[in-house]
């Protein structure tokens, strides 16, 4: 499931046939979360929809709602998964929902009758106390919501379609609460404030110096002096937190005059893996990366075997003669690489190239049994000018390639590649720690080489 890719075409798709959507994003997670903050989901008023923003248990209740929450312009919804009674830290009754019952909206106006239990205090306002929704899930946790009409959020799947096309991040600052904002009772104050769902470009504000505002749902070219004033405040306090890479960041500013909480989206480019080599077991490899929604290509010295007709899921298929070195860099730069021809004369001219430029690429990893690749190490240096740039480019080298989970054949052996991958560009180290868990470590050579499996 190519999440990303797939809500690119639906909003395009859907903006060709005049078909109005809403995305629903996580701005912010609390205790256990399916996914993290940046998870996105399309929903068309056609019944189309594509992309999870949990593991499927929030999904029926925002693609039923979604275009009835957005009536009055972008807002946040929080869901919380714990038991089927919690009460929020502040004290306020939450609602409880069944399972198979989670169909209730939230508004400060009750336009239906809810098939639910709901406690609520004596003398509290219902608008008021139906703040969150509680899904009864058992997981504890909580999931903040941000939905907005595809039109306001257009311009963010542009940047999106940038970062992919030219292969350059972006810093995105999304506002999802503002103090000053809820308390204005007019429109004119209120076009003074900023609004839910705006978003600053902060690489235009740093680097060019200018304020990069990216969608509003409304003219800005309208609005007040103090609008832009308070504009390049924010963006000048946000620049002072740091994202981590391909991750996001919840942060609070306080002015004065109340406070504002935003996400922090460091957007990256697709990962890149280049498989050099275009054997029957490659196949399994592109398409568990393509399930990644990364960016694959393959390429072999062997034109019967580069061919489109083989590898239909791959971004690219080429037929790459051994003397392309210049190539061979080009396509290997910021990228995984995988070394899986079965060819000595390929995996020699190939890991020649790449080990004498270990700065190239993210991660490279040899196919094939320790000696094999010892071999190959040996004859490669004895033709080198400089030896250190080698023994740079050697210890980065995992061979065998990928970790040894079990199993057996070539699906077995993507699935150890693309782990081992998968923790060396997110500097993991194998072990059976939360999937989510945000404390990075380096991950260690020596380990990963003994998990890898033995011999092809």
């Amino acid at each position: 499931m190519n999440q990303v890719a797939d809500i690119l075409k639906l909003a395009s798709e859907a903006q060709q046939k005049n078909v109005d959507a809403v995305l629903a994003t996580v701005v912010r997670t609390e205790g256990s979360a399916y996914r993290r903050a940046g998870a996105m989901m399309l929903i068309c008023e056609d019944g189309c929809s594509v992309g999870m923003i949990s593991g499927g248990c929030l999904e029926p209740h925002i693609i039923k709602r979604a275009f009835w929450l957005t009536r009055n312009g972008a807002n946040v919804q929080v869901y919380q998964t714990g038991d089927d009674v919690e009460y929020a830290e502040n004290g306020q009754a939450q609602v409880a929902v069944k399972k198979d019952q989670a169909d209730i909206e939230r508004s400060d106006e009750l336009d239906f009758e809810p098939d639910i239990e709901i406690n609520i205090e004596p003398n509290t306002d219902l608008g008021t106390e139906l703040d969150e929704l509680n899904f009864g899930l058992g997981c504890n946790g909580r999931v903040h919501v941000l939905f907005e009409r595809v039109v306001t959020a257009k311009p963010l799947l542009e940047i999106i379609c940038q970062v992919r096309y030219t292969q350059q991040p972006a810093t995105i600052a999304t506002l999802i609460r503002s103090d000053s904002y809820q308390q204005q009772s007019t429109e004119s104050q209120k076009s003074a404030e900023l609004q839910i769902g705006i978003r600053i470009n902060l690489d235009d504000y740093s680097q060019l110096g200018k304020i990069g505002v990216i969608g509003a749902g409304k003219d800005l070219d309208l609005a007040p002096s103090e609008f832009w004033q308070k504009l390049t405040n924010m963006s000048a306090a946000l620049l002072k937190y740091e994202p981590l890479d391909n991750d996001a960041k919840y942060v609070v500013l306080d002015d004065g005059d109340g406070t504002t909480e935003w996400l922090i989206q460091r957007l990256q480019p697709q990962t890149r893996l280049l498989i050099c080599g275009a054997g029957n077991d490659v196949m399994p490899l592109v398409t568990m990366a393509k399930l990644q929604d990364w960016h694959v290509t393959v390429i072999d010295s062997r034109a019967q075997y580069a061919t489109r007709m083989r590898f239909p899921q791959a971004d690219m298929v080429m037929h790459l003669p051994l003397e392309s070195t210049e190539k061979l860099l080009n396509l290997s730069n910021n990228a995984a690489v995988a070394l899986m021809s079965h060819s000595l004369s390929q995996d020699r001219a190939r890991l020649a190239v790449l080990l004498a430029h270990p700065k190239n690429y993210r991660y490279i990893g040899q196919l094939g049994p320790r000696y094999r690749t010892e071999r190959l190490i040996n004859e490669i240096s004895t033709t080198v000018s400089h030896p250190t740039v080698l023994d740079a480019g050697i210890s980065k080298l995992h061979y065998p390639i990928g970790y040894k989970l079990g199993g057996d054949g070539p699906e077995a052996l993507a699935l150890g590649i693309m782990a081992q991958i998968n923790a060396v560009m997110h500097e993991q180290t194998a072990s059976n720690a939360f999937l989510h868990n945000n404390v990075a470590s380096t991950a260690a050579t020596s380990n990963e080489k003994d998990m890898a499996p033995s011999s092809v």
